[in-house]
């Protein structure tokens, strides 16, 4: 069997981002990854619940060369999401990738968490993927007989730290992956989770972070730095490529190796 050498490029693909603003020029991990899918040539649908803040997303990558739609929509509404996927079709004509990064945290216990903000986690976090995608797939399967999907978590899944409602929607956000993957691989969608570490964003610290709170963060990772946007907009990007096209239902940890963590050596040898 000869195989074919896979592209690296996006070149006439359509792909949505959701939650793909961010504050000022700031590099979120939506808009890094809207930034990043273009630059490998793909036209992008940038989505935001504040339509300014995807246009700024959309002015970057025009600025560059690139395609790109600002969208307004509220992924927690089906009627928003379906709206955003007919953009895509009536725009540029097909849909290649959905990348869901829409999220929101909160901190609690099963016992001090209120059961309305609960549930607005867990609505916001894994149900709003769960509409974007029941529109997006077949949108993907009816014009190019295939796609890919990827799915923002965190490592909160894999160490929880006070932030139950949260951990548990990002914990959801992983098996939702691997179902999907299952479901619709026979359709040519393939379905991948990127899992990000502490990154620096507009919205977790921004340049307004203590540095005290910033060095810890830096020294949580083995390899001693500390990641950005834009790390988990290149895990991204590199799912939706086909040199991923053999990978689906994975989980892919961007984290500096945060989660590697054990005891400290020190304090183990004998």
């Amino acid at each position: 069997m000869s195989a074919t050498r896979p592209r690296c490029d996006l070149e006439e693909r359509v792909a949505i981002v959701t939650g793909g603003g961010a504050a000022d020029r700031g590099i979120g991990n939506g808009r890094a990854a809207a930034i990043l899918l273009a630059e490998a040539g793909a036209s992008v649908i940038v989505v935001d619940r504040k339509l300014e803040l995807a246009e700024v997303t959309v002015d970057m990558i025009s600025s560059e060369g690139g395609d790109a739609l600002a969208v307004e929509a509220d992924v927690t509404d089906s009627d928003h999401c379906e709206a955003m996927v007919r953009a895509a079709l009536e725009h540029f004509g097909r849909l290649d990738i959905l990348v869901n990064n829409v999220g929101i945290a909160s901190r609690g216990s099963v016992v001090t968490e209120r059961l309305d903000r609960w549930e607005r986690v867990m609505n916001v976090n894994v149900t709003s993927m769960v509409l974007a995608s029941r529109h997006a797939i077949p949108a993907m399967i009816d014009s190019t007989g295939g796609g890919a999907v990827v799915n923002i978590s965190s490592i909160s899944a894999l160490l929880p730290r006070g932030m139950t409602a949260y951990s548990t929607s990002k914990g959801a956000i992983m098996a939702l992956t691997t179902a999907m993957a299952v479901d619709h691989g026979a359709d040519g969608v393939r379905v991948n989770c990127v899992a990000p570490g502490p990154v620096r964003t507009p919205l977790v610290g921004g340049d307004d972070m203590p540095v005290d709170i910033a060095e810890a963060r830096r020294r949580a990772s083995v390899l001693g730095i500390e990641g950005s946007g834009w790390d988990v907009g290149a895990a991204v990007r590199f799912l939706c490529t086909d040199e991923a096209r053999y990978i689906t239902g994975h989980t892919l940890v961007v984290d500096g190796g945060v989660t590697l963590r054990g005891p400290s050596r020190a304090t183990t040898e004998g």
